[in-house]
């Protein structure tokens, strides 16, 4: 193990299963890197300046973030900053990742896709185009993996959102359509995507052995990094 604290920052939910989520998240890297405590930037707490002004240890921050907008970019540097922690490396957000791609794939066939049938990749939302980008990022990789198009939709804030994707999909021709919940967690966007029209909707990532193996992964190669603050 370990003396370097990892620190998960969540956007925060009001939902019970989705923060339990996060909470199984961090007890199953725990196991892998030691100790790993959870913040949120939104919602509820403890945020990530509170948990970093109880750490005396140097701490690794990793955003649990499925692409980076302002959250990523703003709000973790400022929470760093106002910590007043002086030995705080910062890693890039989770995804997009061909680890998370190949989980979304099986999410896919767990809910009863087969090759043929069409995918729309179902993300949160932005207002942020380095966000948006990114969800263009995931949706190329799983596209590559399922060998297939990947159209994206949003739950909120961007367009288009997922119905309307999954209504032009049907009027192009297309007998069979699934979503790709591109979500770490159950919570409310999660419960949008079943008024979506699709055949069948996937389970949100969640606590995967290869999602345990990456958050871990990018936690040692922090570690290791010569490079202070990012990495």
């Amino acid at each position: 193990m370990n003396e370097t604290a990892l620190v998960l920052v969540a956007h925060g939910t009001r939902s019970t299963r989705g923060v339990e989520m996060i909470a199984r998240l961090a007890d199953a890297v725990s196991e892998q890197v030691g100790f790993t405590r959870v913040s949120f930037v939104d919602v509820l707490g403890p945020s990530p300046a509170e948990v970093l002004r109880d750490i005396t240890a140097p701490a690794v921050v990793m955003p649990a973030f499925l692409a980076s907008g302002y959250h990523v970019h703003t709000d973790v540097p400022q929470q760093v900053a106002d910590s007043g922690h002086r030995s705080v490396s910062v890693t890039r957000a989770l995804g997009p990742d061909p680890v998370l791609a190949d989980v979304l794939l099986r999410r896919l066939v767990e809910a009863g896709w087969q090759p043929g049938d069409a995918i729309v990749l179902a993300a949160a939302g932005s207002s942020d185009p380095r966000a948006l980008r990114d969800v263009g990022r995931a949706a190329q990789m799983l596209s590559e993996l399922a060998g297939s198009r990947v159209r994206v939709g949003y739950v909120a804030t961007a367009e288009p959102r997922v119905r309307d994707v999954v209504a032009e999909l049907r009027a192009q021709g297309e007998r069979r359509v699934f979503v790709s919940a591109y979500l770490l967690a159950h919570g409310l966007f999660h419960s949008r995507l079943a008024d979506a029209g699709a055949d069948g909707v996937a389970e949100p990532l969640g606590v995967d052995p290869a999602i345990v193996s990456l958050v871990a992964d990018r936690y040692r190669n922090c570690v290791q990094s010569p490079l202070p603050l990012r990495c």
